[in-house]
């Protein structure tokens, strides 16, 4: 996100009565509920974890073991189990 100046945008008697509540201080103004992107969308995070958590399923499901999925991605055993059974659920 980057800072926008008010009186390049805004009217000029807006910006005079947001001044009366918060005067020369930052103010975030929440995206209109229409225009939220989810979780990861803008970054490609939420892509990545997807694709990775495939990855282990198809590792287990060739064979590897828990343990080491855990030490290849650097994941606890319970967090290996819970993508895994959470991958063969959207099978």
């Amino acid at each position: 996100m980057r800072y926008e100046k008010a009186q390049f945008i805004l009217p000029e008697h807006l910006v005079e009565m947001i001044q009366q509540y918060i005067d020369g201080s930052y103010i975030y103004i929440p995206r209109k509920s229409e225009n939220r992107k989810a979780w990861g969308e803008q970054t490609g995070v939420k892509k990545a974890l997807n694709n990775r958590n495939q990855m282990i399923l198809e590792s287990y499901l060739k064979g590897d073991s828990i343990q080491a999925l855990s030490a290849r991605y650097y994941l606890t055993e319970p967090s290996i189990r819970r993508i895994i059974r959470s991958e063969k659920m959207k099978l």
